[in-house]
């Protein structure tokens, strides 16, 4: 008996990332493939953005909220996966509790941005094809960067609860979190104690956030699509349904990824932890990978611009 209160008086401070633990040794041959995603993922956001950013005539909303949403993109997977290869090639992947949780304060706060934004766009696209007349009037500059900031105090302050009462946390069962990320319920399994009040907050947070969103989004979009059937003009309702059909589909992509992530997560709870890392870094990376193909392929203003750059 006295020895389990030693062990529950205890607290680590500090942790060890072990990501993919059934690989062992094996972990360095998962360098070069998450590196290659890594390039490839700066690089085709970058390109976007870089194309948003030259381009007098793409200095509009829509596309520089666009820009911001893969420089969210490109900021999350620079949050993850630099740390991530160093611990796979130097075995070095010692973390200070600080370090993790501030780590999952800005990946969590990352994804809720990217949400956020997606939000934004639907906004914009709801008073470019419902008040065409009066869209330059209402979204001028400082109207967007209000609610850009908006967004942004939104995001964190949906994520600060969880985190401060982690940092409440004892933890007193082990100091190896497996996983590459300091997800949170990865390490509130190290916990001990009471933990009833984390798990409710984080995940009524989640759900508040994710049901506001998608009932924000379901309202938005069938307002736009239902204003788009009614323009007169063939060209012009064509051109507002191909536009709103890409940001659907960076939509499904981040909240599928998201919620099928989830899902599989608790129905296979009895899965290896590899396959839960490798569940985290698919709803993690993969948005990251597939929106600026999105919008580099679909988006008409876009695609001629790398044309012409390349």
């Amino acid at each position: 008996m006295s020895g389990w209160n030693v062990t529950f008086n205890i607290s680590y401070a500090t942790f060890f990332l072990l990501g993919f633990p059934g690989l062992r040794e094996s972990r360095s041959l998962l360098i070069l493939p998450f590196s290659c995603l890594y390039m490839v993922i700066l690089s085709f956001n970058g390109l976007i953005i870089y194309i948003v950013t030259t381009q007098r005539s793409l200095h509009q909303p829509m596309y520089i909220l666009i820009s911001l949403l893969l420089a969210v993109n490109i900021c999350t997977a620079t949050t993850v996966v630099p740390a991530m290869l160093f611990s796979f090639s130097t075995h070095l992947n010692r973390i200070s509790l600080t370090c993790c949780l501030v780590q999952m304060f800005f990946i969590y706060c990352l994804l809720a941005f990217d949400c956020n934004i997606l939000l934004l766009m639907a906004l914009d696209r709801y008073i470019a094809i419902c008040y065409p007349l009066r869209y330059t009037e209402i979204m001028t500059g400082q109207v967007l960067m209000g609610l850009v900031g908006v967004a942004a105090i939104w995001s964190v302050g949906i994520l600060a609860p969880v985190v401060v009462l982690a940092s409440r946390v004892h933890f007193c069962r082990s100091n190896v979190i497996h996983h590459f990320t300091c997800e949170h319920m990865a390490l509130m399994k190290l916990s001990c104690g009471d933990i009833s009040l984390n798990k409710t907050v984080g995940l009524a947070l989640r759900v508040f956030n994710r049901i506001l969103d998608l009932l924000l989004l379901g309202a938005s979009y069938t307002r736009i699509i239902h204003a788009a059937f009614r323009i007169s003009s063939g060209g012009a309702r064509s051109k507002a349904l191909h536009t709103c059909g890409s940001h659907l589909l960076v939509i499904f992509t981040v909240y599928g990824s998201t919620l099928s992530s989830s899902i599989v997560y608790r129905v296979a709870r009895t899965a290896s932890q590899d396959v839960h890392n490798l569940i985290s870094a698919f709803y993690l990376l993969i948005p990251c990978l597939v929106n600026p193909v999105i919008y580099g392929a679909r988006t008409k203003e876009i695609r001629q611009q790398l044309a012409k750059l390349f």
